[in-house]
């Protein structure tokens, strides 16, 4: 029936998945809800190829209304992307800073205790 009132084209046109506008959306589910026309006569009213999106949105329509056939953002949004590390006032530059530098001490301290460690044990120098 598709094919006699619209033509090969509104069947074999495009490849791929083809996304209909809000307002024909909406007009063909109410076309079928509320005029109750039958699935191919909204398909060849509006060159719709295929059962299954008018389907899909009279669902749609029956669960969450005329809004739920609007288009949603897909992917991920905008602002989430790595973010600079924020600038750091000049006392918590210095706190990072005194934190390294007692790490460094204490690691120094230990290399050292090692290092004594093993001369007692050996009676040697390790280098």
């Amino acid at each position: 029936m598709l094919v006699r009132s619209a033509g090969v084209e509104a069947v074999m046109g495009t490849s791929g998945k083809k996304m209909y506008p809000y307002e024909i959306k909406l007009a063909a589910v109410r076309d079928v809800i509320d005029q109750g026309m039958s699935l191919p006569q909204v398909m060849a009213k509006y060159g719709i190829a295929s059962r299954s999106p008018v389907t899909h949105w009279c669902s749609k329509y029956r669960a969450g209304g005329a809004e739920a056939l609007r288009a949603k953002p897909q992917g991920r949004p905008k602002g989430s992307g790595n973010k600079p590390p924020l600038r750091s006032s000049p006392e918590q530059a210095l706190r990072d800073q005194v934190s390294y530098l007692q790490a460094k001490v204490a690691y120094l301290e230990k290399l050292h205790a090692l290092q004594a460690e093993d001369r007692s044990r050996t009676g040697r120098k390790p280098w």
